[in-house]
């Protein structure tokens, strides 16, 4: 019987112990915290912010202009990023040949695509009254002797920019008949005109419109 007892005793010592060793495990197991996903390594370091870019503010240098020309131009240019000097008076020029074209051979579309409606109106109502005494225009631009910037302003988001055009023109007017009334294609006379041109610096487009003329 002793003997019984103790080989029972010994039985429960070792279940004990087995208990002892799985159950300590888990619990120590238990007890390490479990980092959770808003949780950062402790090895990473935290991200240094990007330094906030800086808008350089535009580079214009207009030959010979008055300081308020050259500082129209530049509020023009920090407005819209899209804006370039010299293809703006290149394109002035285009626009100076074409007009003065179009005008000429009483072509009041391309007029209208390329003039505010008050100019529109203006040159509509000179073509109307050569149409009238039965004139036409046999005039011809032979040059552009010169074409700089005269004046510059942004209003609002409206940018608006004179343009004095130097040019040499053979102008001739003919009657009904195709007699000559008045000029000459063999003498060509200067023209000086400022013309300005204006544009809405958010409209979907890209082009400008003759909306004032003058003599220059």
């Amino acid at each position: 019987m002793i003997v019984e007892i103790v080989i029972l005793a010994m039985i429960a010592a070792f279940l004990g112990l087995r208990l002892y060793s799985v159950l300590g495990q888990r619990a120590e197991q238990e007890e390490e915290p479990v980092p959770t996903r808003f949780e950062q390594p402790a090895q990473r370091d935290m991200a240094e912010p990007m330094p906030a870019k800086v808008v350089q503010p535009p580079q214009v240098h207009l030959d010979g202009a008055l300081p308020a020309v050259e500082r129209g131009v530049r509020e023009i240019a920090a407005a819209d990023r899209s804006f370039d000097v010299t293809s703006f008076v290149d394109g002035a020029r285009a626009a100076y040949a074409i007009i003065l074209d179009a005008f000429w051979r009483g072509d009041r579309d391309t007029l209208q695509e390329l003039c505010d409606d008050d100019v529109y109106a203006g040159f509509a109502a000179a073509i109307a009254a050569r149409e009238a005494a039965g004139e036409t225009l046999d005039n011809k631009l032979i040059r552009i002797e010169e074409s700089r910037i005269h004046a510059a302003t942004l209003d609002g988001r409206m940018a608006r920019i004179a343009i004095l055009f130097v040019a040499d023109i053979a102008a001739v007017t003919r009657d009904k008949d195709g007699n000559v009334v008045a000029g000459s294609l063999d003498d060509a006379v200067e023209s000086r005109d400022i013309w300005t041109f204006s544009r809405p610096l958010d409209a979907a487009g890209p082009n400008w419109l003759l909306d004032e003329t003058d003599e220059g």
